[in-house]
Parts: C-alpha cells; structure tokens; sequence
C-alpha cells in the first residue's frame, strides 16, 4: 500500500482545501499588494533586491502550495472521495489562516514588513485582520455545516 493511501480521505481533503486556500490568498496578497500596488515586499528590512527575492521565495511557497493542493484534490476526485461543501470550507480555513498569519505574526510579532508605509497603518490592519476573521468564520461555520449532514 503507498504510503498516501494510508492518509484518511477526509484529512486528505482538509489538507488539499487547506493547502489551496493558504496559497491563493498568498498569491493574492504577493501579486496585488507586493507587485501592483507595490505598498511592501514579504521581507522590507533590507535592500530593495532582498525584498524582491523574498517576494519570489513567497511566490514559489504560494504556487506550490496551490499545486499541491490541487495534486491532493484530483486525488479525491479520482477515488470518488471528494466533499465539495467541505473542501471549500477547508479553503476559507486556509485563505483565512493565511490572512491571520500574515496580519499578526508578519506585520506585528516578527516586523518582517507593514501593509503600508508613510500611512497610519491602524485601518489597514484591522482590515486585513478582520478580512482573515471573516474568512475563518465562514469556513468553520461550512465545516460544522458539513458535519450536520447525515
């Protein structure tokens, strides 16, 4: 037996929702904030080439983790084994968890980088903080949804 085979469907497809989510909403905070907006790079406390090589170490994290993610959803698919309504809630869980991540332990614990420079960041951060309690909220509430169903 592969050693994946041992792994529970129903972890699987957390992990795979878990995985998508965390590395979309990374990909939407490094492609809008880092590289349209150009408000930060993922690491700001050194030169202006460092902040562009951690912006593209973040973005080969976030790609991989989408594909990964995706490898494990085919996966479920192909066994017949796919949740629709639980993915998606593993996904906001993931996007969510990201988004908390970032929001409290990048911009405030670790100072790595700011949502906004020359700005009162207050605002920004109980929006970016806020966007990830919104998200987690709705996707621990589709979870107990899908454990309701008989």
């Amino acid at each position: 037996m592969p050693p994946d085979a041992r792994i529970a469907p129903g972890r699987r497809l957390l992990v795979s929702g878990l995985l998508v989510g965390a590395g979309l909403m990374g990909a939407v905070d490094e492609i809008v904030f880092h590289q349209l907006l150009h408000w930060h790079h993922f690491y700001d406390r050194a030169s202006g080439a460092a902040g562009l090589v951690s912006d593209g170490v973040l973005h080969a994290a976030t790609l991989s983790a989408v594909v990964a993610g995706l490898a494990l959803l085919a996966d479920l698919r192909r066994r017949g084994a796919l949740d629709r309504p639980r993915w998606w809630a593993a996904v906001l869980l993931g996007a969510g968890g990201f988004q908390l991540w970032d929001g409290v332990v990048d911009h405030k614990v670790l100072r790595v980088h700011q949502v906004r420079y020359g700005v009162d960041v207050t605002g920004y951060d109980l929006a970016w903080v806020g966007a990830a309690v919104v998200l987690l909220a709705a996707g621990a509430l589709l979870l107990y949804r899908t454990r309701r169903r008989p």
